[in-house]
Order: C-alpha cells, then sequence, then structure tokens
C-alpha cells in the first residue's frame, strides 16, 4: 500500500511517499512561511503526483495557517482519489525521530507556539506520550523537561536550563515509517495546542 504523508504543522514544510515502510521519495524545507504555495508543488514533484492509497496528514499542534494548509490538501486529494485519511500527532512524530537518535531514553518535544510561548510534550523511553500536550511560557517548560529535548526550541530550552541534551528537530514526512502505527487514527480534527487568538463578535 502506497501512503502519501503531507506535514505542514510547523515551519517545516514536507512530503513524502512510501510503499509500505519503504521511503519512494520525499522533501523536506524549513520555510517559516509560503507553506499554502509550496505544499501542492512539492506532492507533484512526487512519482506519480504523490498519488497513493492512503493518506496520512499531521494534525499539529503548529501554526494555525500551516495546521489548516496541510489539512487542506490531505481532505481534498483523500476526496477526489477516494482513499482513506489518516491523521497523527505533529510532536509524536518528533519523539520518534528523536528516539531514533536516542534508543531508550525519554524526551521531551518542545516546538514554537504562538505568543511567544512553547508547544512542550513528554514522551517515555517507550515512545509513548506521558503528559498532555501543553502551551507553555519558556520558564514554566523547563522544570518538566526531560534530559533528551527535541524540537524547534530544544536548544533554547536547554540553553535557559543549563544542562541537558537538545536535538533541533522539526518534523519529517520522509521519517513517518519511525511513527508508531498506532497513533494513526481516522479522526482528522487538528490540534492546534491552544486557543485560537482570533474570536467571533460576542464570544466570551
Amino acid at each position: 500500500m502506497r501512503t502519501l504523508v503531507i506535514d505542514s504543522a510547523t515551519e517545516a514544510c514536507s512530503v513524502a511517499l512510501f510503499d509500505g515502510d519503504t521511503l519512494i521519495a520525499g522533501e523536506c524545507r524549513v520555510l517559516g512561511r509560503g507553506h499554502a504555495e509550496l505544499l501542492v508543488p512539492m506532492i507533484q514533484a512526487l512519482p506519480g503526483k504523490g498519488r497513493a492509497d492512503r493518506i496520512a496528514v499531521a494534525l499539529g499542534p503548529g501554526s494555525f495557517t500551516g495546521v489548516r494548509v496541510g489539512l487542506a490538501a490531505a481532505r481534498a486529494l483523500a476526496l477526489a482519489w477516494q482513499v482513506d485519511l489518516v491523521g497523527y500527532p505533529t510532536l509524536a512524530l518528533i519523539a520518534a525521530m528523536a528516539a531514533a537518535q536516542h534508543p531508550g531514553k525519554a524526551v521531551t518535544v518542545c516546538t514554537t507556539g504562538g505568543h511567544g510561548e512553547w508547544f512542550v510534550q513528554h514522551f517515555g523511553a517507550d515512545g509513548a506520550a506521558q503528559a498532555a500536550l501543553a502551551s507553555l511560557p519558556p520558564d514554566a517548560a523547563l522544570d518538566c523537561a526531560a534530559e533528551v529535548v527535541a524540537g524547534s526550541q530544544a536548544e533554547a530550552l536547554v540553553a535557559r536550563r543549563g544542562s541537558g541534551t537538545a536535538l533541533p528537530l522539526w518534523p519529517d514526512a520522509r521519517a513517518f515509517a519511525l511513527l508508531d502505527p498506532g497513533l494513526l487514527g481516522t479522526d482528522t480534527a487538528p490540534l492546534y495546542g491552544r486557543a485560537p487568538d482570533a474570536r467571533l463578535p460576542g464570544a466570551a
């Protein structure tokens, strides 16, 4: 079964095409912005224009725009191709990438959030999430972090704390095979990680 993987929830934008667990082709770019303009061309550059039997998409957390761009593309292609769509938590993929470098170690994933906060989640040595996703001010993230910290803000957290091992990683669709299949789900509701900045008129 071929799987197209789309991950545009963070500063990075990546796509990959797998045959089972074998990577056929993929690309990852750390953009900051511009995901909406580049995601579809990146998919079209894959063999067969990315056509697959299943689509897996990152659900977040990350930027509101990046999460929505990835989900919109994945849902549109799944509908057009009449294939299954599954989602996965972005931080879980980063944790799996970190575990591949430091097997048997607990890891805290720390990535860029909104308004100066960081998205933080702790994963055990077995790769399972040990705490709920949180959006925290940097100082509040220090005490709950493991020795190994991975993610876009890993170096900042370790420098602020003064100890630990930092793995500056961004989610990469090409590492999808490292993810526990049990983390894939048919519920593709976005994981924004924090309340939206904009509110409807009259909202409390």
